[in-house]
């Protein structure tokens, strides 16, 4: 099956969606074991026109997941290891005149490319990080005064140790809230464990992993995402979890209204990863945390006190009743 031009989900669209969805995750699974869910995460982010941060302890498997995804997707990718001495232009590209034809010429950097891996994003400072804010949001870089499209699909993928802090800068919360979703791998099973040991003399498994898609049918699976019905009364759910991040005292920055549209964003995908045309307080649930933890910014006194943003989500969610029937 194929997506046309300005299709609309409907129950058989769904069916191919949820059957393609699930060969793309059991391909990173390959080299991925036993961490299912956050590899549907990291598809669901792919497939909602957004970037992934994974934040972990060493060893986890992070930068193993963004090649894993970067092999199953038939289209370019490039790494990026950020350093305290990297500069935007490493990043970006940089325009360097030609003598023999006496015009400038852009030499792009390594963010033009369809899934790039920005390995260890909290080492390098505050000013090449601010030059991935404009790609991450708007898909285009400026140098110059010159816009350059970075075309499509794109994902960044960043990873940042949480324990090692020595010659770090921290994401400012501008960047953070640029992620339309944060998670973490954390250590495989004792199952997953063996099997990891038993295929020790496989330095890389990723290498072995053939590509499942191309990078236009993830654009149409994308455009096909977006059309997946929301109903108000789940809409309405949404604003509520939204607002009571605001109101909940153990916080003092609540998600932005642009955590919303990503929470929305992502629900259309995770249900059609699940065959429904149609979004449920289910597909909210299961995605606020992920969406929402890295937008909120804790009282001071109340993180000292142990309170964090998981907590408080899980008990936001506990106090916001969903809705019981359709609006509509």
């Amino acid at each position: 099956m194929t997506v046309t031009d300005h299709a609309t989900m409907t129950p058989q669209r769904a069916t191919w969606f949820a059957e393609t969805f699930e060969r793309l995750v059991l391909n990173v699974s390959e080299a991925i074991l036993g961490k299912h869910h956050v590899v549907r995460l990291a598809f669901t982010c792919l497939l909602s026109n957004g970037h992934l941060l994974l934040e972990d302890f060493p060893g986890t498997g992070k930068t193993s997941l963004a090649r894993a995804l970067a092999a199953t997707v038939q289209s370019s990718h490039s790494r990026i290891q950020f350093t305290p001495d990297l500069l935007p232009s490493d990043v970006t590209g940089v325009t360097i005149y030609d003598q023999e034809a006496k015009e400038w010429d852009f030499h792009k950097g390594p963010i033009f490319a369809s899934v790039v891996l920005a390995d260890e994003i909290n080492r390098a400072s505050p000013k090449t990080q601010s030059a991935l804010l404009e790609v991450m949001e708007e898909g285009r870089i400026t140098v110059d005064g010159v816009p350059h499209e970075v075309g499509r699909p794109f994902i960044v993928l960043a990873t940042q140790n949480p324990i090692e802090q020595a010659g770090t800068y921290r994401l400012p919360e501008a960047q953070l809230d640029r992620f339309l979703m944060r998670t973490s791998l954390g250590y495989p099973d004792a199952e997953a464990t063996t099997q990891i040991l038993a295929g020790s003399a496989v330095r890389d498994r990723t290498a072995s992993l053939t590509p499942v898609i191309t990078g236009p049918a993830v654009v149409d699976m994308a455009e096909l995402a977006g059309t997946v019905y929301v109903d108000p009364a789940v809409l309405t759910y949404v604003t509520e979890l939204v607002e009571a991040t605001r109101a909940a005292p153990e916080i003092a920055l609540g998600s932005s209204v642009r955590g919303a549209l990503a929470l929305v964003r992502t629900a259309k995908v995770w249900a059609a990863s699940q065959g429904r045309h149609y979004v449920i307080p289910d597909d909210i649930k299961d995605l606020t945390e992920p969406v929402l933890a890295h937008r909120m910014v804790l009282d001071a006194e109340a993180e000292f006190e142990g309170a964090s943003a998981a907590g408080s989500l899980a008990r936001i969610l506990t106090e916001v009743n969903p809705p019981a029937q359709r609006a509509s």
